[in-house]
């Protein structure tokens, strides 16, 4: 698939435009420069053509503009996209004017021999398109526009149609990769985990806290063929207790944007450090989980450092199990990102739980596993009545929601309707699955 490019120094306006393209708020947007690290990607239509729309983190060679101490692996990220990219365009403030860091950035991108243009942001009104024109000195395509009031993107758009080459069955994208967020913990492993799979260096990895800031979506695919296994990774930043969590709207961005990939995915994967263990903040995450009613795998991470000191999985399970109980129907693997230990059983693990998060239960067969059950155990009663389940059917899948025919369902305790739960785990193995059992009264 083509692929179109963001670049610029700091706080030109790159992420704004992104989205005003994207037509979604998909990269975080805040007046202070650096908030954008990693390569925020989203397939989008530009002028009636499909391609790859690239976010990257402002170039900044003099670290005074941002203080980041992440600033080379965000130049370096940057450089990776150009490198990438069918099509750069550069975005530059056209209030504050040409900058000697523009210019640098300008220069870089020509070196690279990507097309290029150059996107003139912040020209809200007609009045202020005269801005651009000093722009134009580079010989490229100069664009005023407005990434907050939407002025010229139309103009941008139809340029880069006209410029990306056409369309190849090699580039088409697979209409339904598995989404699969990555979540968990600042520092559990994340960006490590999908570097891994990668085989190559394509989200910032670092020990301070807090390295990734959006939701960054990476397409990966196992085999090739019409065989071959597409998935949407999504990296995203590290879920801290609120106590912990900075008075700067960014936290607050990456919070959500965390949350909503949760609720976006069709399969979420919990990161946890094994050296730590399962803590709090852990058990809070999986809720995020539960409530999402979403298929998931718990990754006890680092486990090379864990097993040399001694821990081990059954233990390590046992405590896992304790502290998350209402996650006992994720499966959990072991593994390491620096060692590659385990790290294919981690993808089996994931298709297991979205093949069971979709999987079609025959009535005959769920009925019968329901009946088998009632027998071995004497259902709950109240006052003289006891609960009489009549018969189930599956209402849909993602999640599996399962209507159950019973006498009364206030008869019904939570422990019996776990038993019932693990009778129908047993039948269809569900791996992985939220499993909702809807109780319905009527008569027989």
């Amino acid at each position: 698939m083509n692929i179109v490019s963001l670049v610029g120094r700091p706080n030109t306006g790159k992420s704004a435009l992104f989205n005003r393209i994207a037509k979604k708020r998909v990269a975080i947007v805040f007046d202070q420069p650096g908030v954008t690290r990693d390569r925020v990607t989203r397939e989008v239509e530009i002028g009636g053509r499909r391609a790859m729309l690239v976010d990257t983190g402002g170039i900044a060679f003099d670290k005074s503009v941002t203080n980041d101490p992440l600033d080379c692996e965000t130049r370096r990220q940057a450089a990776l996209a150009v490198g990438d990219s069918t099509l750069c365009i550069v975005v530059v403030d056209a209030k504050e004017g040409l900058t000697p860091l523009d210019e640098d950035v300008i220069k870089r991108v020509r070196e690279s021999g990507v097309p290029c243009a150059i996107a003139a942001n912040k020209c809200d009104r007609q009045d202020d398109d005269h801005r651009a024109h000093e722009f134009e000195r580079f010989g490229m395509e100069t664009f005023p526009v407005s990434a907050e009031h939407g002025r010229g993107i139309e103009e941008l758009a139809e340029f880069v149609a006209n410029n990306l080459p056409p369309p190849s069955e090699e580039d088409a994208t697979p209409e339904h990769p598995l989404k699969v967020a990555i979540v968990g913990r600042p520092n559990a492993g994340k960006s490590s985990y999908v570097n891994r799979l990668l085989g190559e260096p394509r989200v910032i990895v670092s020990d301070v806290p807090g390295t990734t800031r959006d939701a960054v979506e990476v397409p990966f695919s196992i085999g090739s063929g019409p065989d071959a296994r597409h998935y949407m990774l999504v990296d995203t930043a590290g879920m801290k207790p609120h106590t912990k969590m900075s008075k700067t709207s960014v936290d607050n961005f990456s919070l959500f944007r965390s949350e909503a990939a949760i609720a976006e995915s069709d399969v979420s994967v919990l990161m946890l450090d094994a050296t730590i263990g399962p803590t709090m903040q852990d058990k809070r995450i999986a809720g995020k989980i539960l409530e999402s009613s979403k298929a998931a795998v718990v990754l006890m991470n680092k486990w090379d450092v864990a097993s040399g000191e001694g821990i081990q999985e059954t233990k390590a399970a046992e405590a896992l199990r304790a502290m998350m109980p209402f996650l006992n129907f994720a499966p959990v693997v072991f593994c390491s990102n620096k060692s590659g230990y385990n790290i294919r059983k981690t993808v089996d693990a994931i298709d297991r739980a979205a093949a069971s998060a979709s999987m079609r239960l025959p009535t005959g067969m769920l009925n019968n596993a329901i009946v088998k059950a009632a027998k071995k155990t004497v259902a709950p009663s109240r006052k003289g009545k006891r609960l009489k389940i009549y018969y189930a059917t599956q209402v849909s899948v993602n999640p599996q929601t399962l209507r159950v025919f019973v006498n009364d369902p206030e008869l019904a305790t939570p422990a019996y309707l776990t038993y019932i739960e693990k009778a129908i785990r047993s039948r269809f193995g569900l791996e992985g699955a939220p499993l909702r059992l809807l109780l319905k009264a009527r008569s027989r």
